[in-house]
């Protein structure tokens, strides 16, 4: 007989785990069903993001950040490093250690929830008397049911057309977080989140990176000026990025790979590289739901229909996260998962899609919160707008790092905040206020009025709301 479960849960990433502990807070029987193995074969909780995301991207950018630090900006410290050295390995071990840190702690959190855990792949088989039968093929194969059903089964990396990855030498988020030497030439197809992130990594350690972007504008969700100071940034670092380029034919050899583009000149190049990045999107990922058994609409992405609450259209079948439509996100999906098991409960989940931050974390980091000033302009709404830099912040300075700016827009007449946006050192921490005061409908003046402690970096946001009004007090 087939186990019975209130709520199960598809996935285990950020939007799945966190659904199935919110479900069993709010008191229904819960299961979570999730494939993700380690080197042992074990589960491996927490998804892409934990495994091969964002858990282990951010713990080589803190590494490369350190070699760095050590090999160029200590000696300003009066901090003479001699016989520096680079052990790879070991810092690949210590992001897997990073890693497994993460797997148990969602692992505890179930046991702590008491939600029972399935490891396998769960694929719909019918509507069955009190919900939905599943089938979880893993060391064993078991039948369970479950009268809400939410899928969080996250998204995969997109090909380049001709050139699947190999992990080897063309690479996805995956094999770029598993590159066993420092490549003399890497390059990268696609100035994303990943691509930018990966490459600085990479670039810090030592190679020299090429970033090649179909798009004529660079990070163009970005607000535009925020960008453009980003990018003046990772010019002087040395990281080579080439707008407007149309990628031709990818060939790999005993030596590595070979890239054919056009440049935006139209000029045609061919560029050898040791390693290649593909960082062109992730696409929904339903292979082996088994959709078709139960009628589970998809639309022409392959993403599971929803609307604005999550609801599939099946009775009792939600669905979250990069499956969906919006930002993939994992704080997107997180969010998500938690409306949805209180909307289940009867009660009044709330996600504001307005107010979802996003983060680039490269040196400088980028983040914004918003509405950027190229889409107030496009849409025609009056707004004002306010900057400080970083050079003139006094933590800044004593940091050794004052690249960027922090950028406020309100809107003309009433100073509500209408976006914010960031580019500098530690940014992706200071961005959560912004997030804040936009969900309490705050004026930039409510924030210019908030007294922020000296020296900080926050500062910079304070100093950013009284520009809406030209009265800085520091620049």
């Amino acid at each position: 007989m087939s186990k019975q479960f209130d709520v199960i849960v598809i996935g285990g990433g950020p939007g799945g785990y966190i659904a199935a502990i919110r479900a069993a807070q709010l008191g229904f029987n819960t299961a979570c069903v999730d494939e993700w193995k380690n080197d042992k074969g074990g589960p491996a909780l927490g998804g892409t993001c934990t495994n091969i995301g964002c858990i282990p991207s951010k713990a080589l950018l803190q590494s490369s950040e350190h070699y760095e630090h050590a090999g160029k900006h200590f000696a300003e410290h009066g901090i003479n490093v001699k016989g520096l050295e680079l052990d790879v390995g070991k810092m690949l071990a210590r992001k897997d250690q990073v890693v497994k840190q993460n797997n148990d702690g969602v692992a505890y959190l179930f046991k702590k929830n008491k939600i029972t855990f399935f490891h396998g792949r769960a694929s719909f088989v019918k509507a069955a008397e009190g919900g939905y039968e599943l089938k979880v093929a893993g060391a064993a194969e078991e039948s369970i049911v479950g009268k809400h059903i939410i899928v969080a089964t996250g998204s995969n990396a997109r090909a380049l057309p001709g050139a699947p990855f190999d992990e080897e030498n063309i690479l996805s988020n995956d094999g770029a977080l598993r590159v066993g030497a420092v490549p003399k030439k890497l390059a990268l197809i696609g100035s994303g989140v990943i691509g930018l992130e990966m490459g600085s990594v990479w670039r810090r350690l030592g190679a020299e990176v090429t970033v090649l972007e179909g798009l004529p504008t660079f990070l163009g969700a970005v607000d535009e000026q925020i960008a453009k100071e980003a990018k003046k940034a990772f010019d002087k670092q040395g990281l080579k990025i080439e707008l407007g380029v149309k990628v031709g034919e990818v060939k790999t050899g005993k030596k590595g790979v070979n890239v054919a583009y056009t440049n935006a000149k139209g000029e045609a190049v061919s560029l050898d590289v040791d390693k290649l990045i593909v960082s062109i999107g992730r696409v929904p990922n339903t292979i082996g739901l088994n959709a078709e058994a139960v009628g589970l609409a998809l639309d022409e992405r392959g993403a599971i229909t929803v609307d604005d609450n999550c609801k599939t259209n099946l009775p009792n079948v939600w669905a979250i996260g990069d499956v969906v439509r919006g930002p993939m996100l994992a704080h997107k999906a997180e969010e998500e998962g938690v409306a949805v098991a209180e909307r289940i409960a009867g009660q009044h989940g709330h996600v504001n899609f307005n107010t979802i931050p996003w983060v680039i974390y490269t040196s400088p980091e980028i983040a914004w919160v918003g509405q950027t000033e190229q889409q107030l302009k496009a849409s025609g709404r009056a707004y004002k707008a306010g900057t400080f830099p970083f050079l003139a912040n006094g933590r800044a300075r004593a940091l050794g790092d004052t690249t960027g700016m922090v950028k406020f827009l309100a809107d003309a007449t009433t100073d509500e905040i209408l976006g914010v946006h960031m580019v500098g050192p530690q940014v992706s921490e200071l961005i959560s206020e912004a997030v804040v005061a936009m969900e309490f409908k705050a004026s930039a003046e409510d924030i210019a009025r908030i007294c922020h402690a000296h020296p900080s970096l926050s500062e910079a946001t304070k100093e950013a709301a009284l520009a809406i009004d030209k009265r800085t007090l520091n620049f």
